[in-house]
């Protein structure tokens, strides 16, 4: 990724006024003029990093969950943002996709809190929480984050096109099988059916592979929990013996090394992820997993933060930003800054910045 001069000071305070944190480099992002619009591309632009706040507002962050490493990355540069903008933030999660009654509970639990000031919302429906966001978009900003989702009552928005996603993984398929030729079985693990994001990586990576040797001869719905996928692959491998690659999801490729191992067919069938992990890293690392496209989800964290604290410092901000989409195999792997894509090794979910005894 291309880098730009440093435009922020040297050193700056953490919220509780005594740790020094270092400057940050101004890069190359994404902006949609049309922020609802992905079928626009997008434009490279300079961001310069957002300056500290000058009060100690409260953001409350709404997750789908916080049980896989994609979203671990996201609280985590959530939680670094804050630190180094001088802003509290909270954290809620649903626990998972199909949970959407519980994530509009907590939504409206955030928007109603009198000490809240911006509501950051990863949604687990593309419209299933439309109404509650109207609702408490009448009293304090409502961003969405990461996944997309309706825009009436949406102040800003950080994410990427997941057709894009879906579009970049089945092309990269598509350039590893070139020409006409026997068919390249494949399975494919699209994500919870019902989640906003699945519809457009659906439709992009089937899009990608039309008309090519790539052929999707099973496709198994279902939740992001890794158990889940496990039992995913390995019904789809007894169902479908065939199959030469399995391409899907994160926790899905996660799963699938180790069901293949088991199972003696490692080197004989491929894993692709449509977004990238630790353990996706570990596993292109390793040769275990061919390639996964990443929408660097430590840098959204960052950027919905940053957005946040412009919005409410009356500040000009782009409505519709995000990172560049990179698609990354082993060789890839020297090319990208990874760490706007994962979090550090130590890092645990954390639900409060600061923790309840600094405040």
């Amino acid at each position: 990724m291309r880098r730009f001069p440093v435009v922020v000071a040297s050193v700056l305070l953490d919220l509780c006024g005594s740790v020094p944190l270092p400057a940050v480099a101004a890069r190359e992002i994404m902006r949609w003029e049309a922020p609802d619009d992905y079928t626009q591309p997008g434009t490279p632009v300079a961001y310069a990093p957002v300056r500290p706040a000058t009060r100690r507002w409260t953001l409350c962050a709404a997750f789908p969950h916080i049980k896989d490493a994609y979203w671990l990355g996201v609280n985590y540069g959530m939680i670094d943002e804050a630190r180094r903008l001088g802003v509290e933030v909270r954290f809620v999660e649903a626990g998972g996709y199909p949970n959407l009654q519980i994530q509009r509970e907590q939504f409206k639990a955030c928007g109603s809190d009198p000490a809240v000031d911006a509501v950051i919302v990863g949604t687990v429906s593309f419209d299933g929480l439309s109404d509650v966001i109207g609702e408490v978009a009448r009293r304090i900003p409502v961003l969405a984050t990461v996944n997309d989702v309706a825009g009436e009552g949406i102040a800003a928005k950080v994410g990427v096109s997941w057709h894009e996603m879906g579009r970049l993984t089945g092309e990269y398929l598509v350039r590893r099988h070139p020409g006409r030729g026997e068919e390249i079985p494949i399975a494919w693990f699209p994500g919870p059916q019902g989640a906003g994001w699945v519809p457009f990586v659906d439709r992009g990576f089937r899009d990608a592979i039309a008309n090519s040797r790539i052929v999707i001869r099973s496709t198994a719905w279902g939740d992001t929990a890794k158990s889940i996928q496990r039992n995913l692959v390995q019904g789809t491998l007894d169902q479908h013996p065939e199959v030469r690659y399995l391409v899907g999801n994160a926790l899905m490729a996660e799963a699938a090394i180790s069901v293949l191992r088991e199972r003696g067919r490692q080197d004989g069938v491929g894993i692709v992820a449509t977004y990238f992990t630790p353990a996706v890293y570990r596993g292109i690392l390793r040769g275990r997993i061919v390639a996964a496209p990443s929408d660097a989800p430590v840098l959204q964290g960052r950027l919905s933060v940053g957005q946040a604290v412009d919005l409410l410092e009356g500040r000009r901000f782009a409505r519709h930003i995000g990172p560049h989409v990179q698609v990354v195999d082993r060789d890839g792997l020297k090319r990208i800054d990874l760490d706007d894509s994962l979090p550090p090794s130590t890092f645990t979910p954390q639900f409060s910045f600061p923790p309840a005894s600094t405040k």
